[in-house]
């Protein structure tokens, strides 16, 4: 999964941490002189909840206790499509949203989680944040929100899975699938009726008939939530071969902090980006054999046919968002430029 690029740049992120945690553990303790409220995409007791309670531990160790972070979880306070302008608002400090989710209010998200068809290679991704200016341009763009945009962290292809199997392409006409943002006009362009639900609505909305399948943000997802007992067919192709999601906090929140607070936070986050990419890749081969225990089945191998469908449907999708607005043109722009 990596590079030589990719496993470069995770060393100077951990360089990062390493420096920021010497530099935390040589202070004086103190009381929490800032207290912050983090709301993440996951459930209690999921793989990924515990990846982001472990950022939130690592903010308040690595600044010796000077700043206390609260967990909000899946459902807790602040909804999925809220993520954004809770922290925009201040409503909550910090937060991990799914840019998906969020596609209306702030089309260059959908653009940096990455459009469909996109590469899987850790390597790539990485560079294309840190060296080709992908990074530069979401800080600017987050900035207009009044959002500090921190290390964005790289999950496991998105995968579909769907009550009945699919044995063509054809079959995803009519069918009801969660799919926000660029997915959900990934899947119209096959036919289907896409809709947008938060990760806790899925198993309910699978077992009342309410969705006839759904996108996860990773395999993973598709574990944790149970999905397999309500929906049992997978489909082989992805819609995304990674996703780069990100770490924000609200800039009035961000301005009222020290450097020294700052750089422990950045630091902090490049942790989690590091912990994200070396487990997630793990996790995703275990919850396959977990569910296929449970009684996964993959609907059956694309034909030639379905599989250039497939990618005919999401060409078009990055010149839709270019339009979008200034910040996704300089993406995609970045994008299309030859390495």
């Amino acid at each position: 999964m990596f590079g030589l690029k990719g496993k470069k740049l995770a060393k100077t992120l951990l360089a990062v941490t390493l420096g920021v945690s010497a530099l935390a553990s040589s202070t004086v303790s103190f009381a929490a002189e800032y207290n912050w409220r983090f709301a993440n995409l996951y459930g209690r007791g999921t793989a990924f909840g515990a990846v982001y309670e472990d950022l939130a531990k690592n903010i308040q160790i690595m600044s010796n206790g000077r700043i206390a972070v609260q967990v909000l979880y899946s459902g807790e306070g602040v909804g999925t499509s809220g993520i954004l302008g809770a922290v925009r608002s201040g409503l909550i400090t910090m937060g991990a949203p799914f840019q998906p989710m969020h596609a209306g209010e702030f089309p260059a998200g959908v653009v940096e989680v990455g459009l469909p068809g996109g590469t899987s290679d850790a390597s790539e991704l990485m560079t294309l944040f840190h060296e080709r200016g992908w990074g530069d341009v979401l800080k600017k763009a987050y900035a207009s929100q009044g959002i500090v945009w921190l290390e964005p962290y790289i999950q496991p292809p998105v995968y579909i899975i769907t009550k009945k199997p699919i044995n063509s392409i054809a079959d995803f006409k009519g069918m009801k699938i969660r799919a926000p943002g660029a997915y959900g006009k990934f899947l119209r362009n096959l036919g289907a009726a896409p809709v947008s639900l938060s990760w806790s609505e899925i198993y309910t909305s699978l077992a009342t008939g309410v969705i006839d399948g759904s996108i996860g943000s990773n395999m993973i997802d598709h574990r944790d939530g149970n999905h397999v007992e309500v929906a049992k067919y997978m489909y082989p192709l992805p819609i995304a071969g990674a996703q780069v999601l990100p770490i924000i906090v609200n800039q009035k929140a961000w301005n009222k902090l020290p450097k020294d607070l700052q750089a422990i936070v950045k630091g902090a986050t490049a942790e989690h980006a590091i912990e994200q990419l070396t487990k997630s890749k793990l996790w995703e081969s275990q919850a396959v054999a977990e569910m296929e225990a449970k009684g996964l089945k993959w609907s059956p191998e694309p034909s030639e046919a379905d599989k250039k469908a497939w990618k005919a449907a999401g060409v078009s999708l990055a010149q839709e968002y270019a339009s979008a607005d200034p910040y996704s043109k300089q993406l995609v722009e970045i994008l299309n430029k030859k390495q």
